[in-house]
């Protein structure tokens, strides 16, 4: 697993640097100090999963993950962002644009390469300790661009399908949502795969930002 850092500060990239090469399985390619050279050294170093600090100049975590998205060449590429949750408000904004996931900086090492294993198997990954609470705060805003369309996408999902979307936005991987359900693993990630199809869904994540704004879930209910 090829890994790109991307962190102003010297020493985090460091010590990230030296946690995820004594990883097995995970090599570090490369690491940024801006938003624009995470975005440039993403297209040459050809990395799988970016760790993206929100905060860093030049541009910013969130829209160089928005870069990284729309480039049709780092198709596949995941972003997992990092932020400091009591100052960073932008952590919906890091998954509307495109991350696959976000931690807070203050993370075990040990979850912060679980982390970057989920995301790069394709699951979404939200810390759950703040994750409502982040939530509730950018509810207060919606994003224009994804309030008002989003009720009416529901409605083409099945009862059952609904279902499944609620224990997504509450962080359940396929496995739960199959226990909890009474299902099969795979007829559970069929369920979360036709969902993101019928929602035009670039991820899990995105599912979670989907079932919140449509009040399909509550912060508080989560």
């Amino acid at each position: 697993m090829r890994v790109l850092l991307a962190d102003d500060q010297t020493l985090v990239r460091s010590a990230f640097a030296m946690l995820v090469e004594s990883a097995p399985g995970m090599t570090v390619v490369g690491e940024a100090a801006t938003g624009r050279q995470a975005v440039e050294l993403a297209r040459t170093a050809r990395a799988d999963l970016v760790v993206m600090d929100i905060r860093m100049p030049d541009l910013d975590g969130i829209e160089a993950t928005r870069l990284i998205a729309a480039d049709e060449d780092l198709a596949g590429v995941k972003v997992l962002a990092l932020t400091t949750y009591d100052t960073d408000e932008h952590v919906m904004a890091a998954l509307r644009a495109g991350a696959s996931g976000f931690l807070v900086k203050d993370t075990r090492p040990a979850d912060l390469l679980e982390a970057i294993r989920t995301v790069a198997a394709g699951e979404a990954l939200l810390s759950p300790g703040p994750t409502a609470r982040l939530i509730a705060r950018v509810l207060r805003t919606p994003d224009p661009c994804v309030s008002g369309s989003v009720p009416g996408a529901l409605e083409s999902l099945s009862d059952r399908e609904r279902q499944v979307l609620v224990l997504v936005a509450r962080g359940q991987n396929n496995t739960e949502i199959a226990d909890t359900l009474g299902l099969s693993p795979l007829t559970a990630k069929t369920h979360v795969s036709r969902i993101m199809g019928k929602l035009a869904a670039r991820d899990r994540a995105q599912l979670v930002i989907i079932a919140y704004e449509s009040g399909l879930v509550s912060p508080k209910s989560a």
